[in-house]
């Protein structure tokens, strides 16, 4: 019979699987493709007019991040993450009623933009990264990979059937009473960790070790993953949001094209628990770089191939990169950093992630509004990932960074949460 402190994290990872299928990247950054066209032709608006709210969402996440990351260090992350979840879902509902007027559009998705972030993957990771040590890339690979996965596999999916039927306005209305569907899960089984029990006297819980984020930022390694994680992540949202009007553009029906974003959602929810697996056995920074390749191929293959398999094998290149990306990023914050402060050092992380993944999607509209193509803002990302890649194979090994920091590396963990797949 599992023990108590098994069985709640058992059920910690399962709630955190369902917020994050539930979150804002499955609801807004998977749809947005699908709406796009349908929303500016409506108005009457450019292309970049409508994914300019991704815009207005990353900066008013990369100013909250770091806020609501330190309000979870010092109050828990329970009640921020319900609060986050149902502001979301009504957010979402008031888009639904948007007027045709920027200003009463942009005013709803900023309701959008700071309750998603308040229960957006990142804070989520911050639950999971407390409760397992030993298994924590596999676990933050779960709840991530697979909740985000099957949230940007079904949500597009929702969206065009709803889209085709009703309206992208009724579209929203059904989103966000999904939305809605993970609040009583958060209520009832999300739970802060407990101080883990050390076996003898003088070890330090691994919930009180680690660096302040101001002793991080003193690090080269914080600024080589910063940008290489803003890099990847940037580029790679935007082509996510845009595989449906490239595909389109190229004349692929609608069905076909949500098929591919459907692919890319998956292998990315895949390999996200691939990877996580593969970082709690190496640990190295450099397993992502022939990551961050297949994405760069696999955007090339989107922007200048158009038969049926080739889309479908760039979808799976982009979701194998995607997937890297987001399995790497919680986990590398946590064992270069240590987890006392890791809401407001992985906060920070998600504020710039977010500011690029917002204006990144606006560039590709503006270079398509005035060009008529995708090519240009495609080849820009694919050089952005290759920087990525060099400034990844510069990190240290986790093991060799904490040696050179021994007053504040992270100790040992060996968080409750272990014994659900020790």
């Amino acid at each position: 019979m599992p023990s108590a402190p098994s069985y709640q994290a058992a059920k910690v990872a399962i709630a955190a699987t369902i917020a994050n299928t539930l979150c804002m990247t499955a609801a807004i950054s998977a749809t947005i493709g699908v709406f796009l066209v349908p929303i500016a032709q409506d108005f009457g608006w450019p292309r970049a007019g409508v994914s300019g709210v991704l815009g207005l969402i990353s900066v008013i996440s990369a100013i909250s991040y770091p806020l609501i990351g330190r309000a979870m260090d010092r109050f828990g992350a329970r009640w921020l993450l319900l609060a986050g979840n149902l502001g979301l879902a009504v957010g979402i509902l008031l888009v639904s009623r948007a007027d045709g007027t920027m200003l009463d559009f942009y005013w709803r998705f900023a309701v959008v933009g700071l309750f998603g972030t308040m229960a957006a993957t990142g804070m989520v990771s911050k639950v999971v990264s407390n409760w397992f040590d030993a298994r924590r890339g596999l676990m933050l690979g779960i709840t991530a990979g697979v909740g985000n996965g099957l949230g940007a596999t079904i949500m597009p999916i929702v969206a065009g059937v709803v889209l085709s039927s009703h309206g992208w306005r009724m579209g929203y209305v059904v989103i966000g009473l999904i939305v809605a569907l993970a609040a009583p899960f958060i209520a009832l089984w999300m739970r802060d960790a407990p101080p883990a029990a050390a076996s003898d006297s003088h070890a330090i819980s691994p919930l009180a070790s680690g660096m302040s984020l101001g002793q991080a930022a003193r690090t080269g390694t914080f600024w080589l993953m910063l940008v290489a994680v803003a890099a990847g992540a940037g580029g790679m949202t935007a082509m996510f949001t845009h595989v449906v009007p490239i595909l389109m553009g190229h004349g692929v029906s609608l069905a076909q094209a949500t098929g591919v974003v459907v692919v890319f959602a998956l292998v990315t929810a895949g390999w996200q628990v691939v990877t996580g697996g593969l970082l709690d056995r190496f640990r190295t920074p450099r397993l992502i770089l022939p990551m961050y390749a297949s994405a760069m191929a696999g955007m090339l293959i989107l922007q200048f191939s158009t038969g049926s398999l080739a889309i479908i094998t760039a979808g799976a290149l982009l979701g194998i990169g995607m997937g890297a990306e987001y399995a790497a990023l919680s986990y590398f914050v946590s064992r270069y950093f240590g987890l006392r402060h890791f809401g407001t050092i992985v906060g920070a992380f998600y504020a710039v992630v977010a500011f690029i993944q917002g204006v990144a999607p606006m560039l590709m509209d503006m270079s398509f509004d005035r060009s008529g193509t995708y090519v240009v803002a495609t080849l820009a990302i694919v050089g952005a990932l290759a920087l990525g890649m060099v400034l990844l194979a510069l990190l240290p090994h986790p093991d060799r960074f904490a040696a050179s920091a021994p007053d504040a590396r992270p100790a040992a963990d060996s968080a409750t949460g272990d014994l659900v797949l020790a």
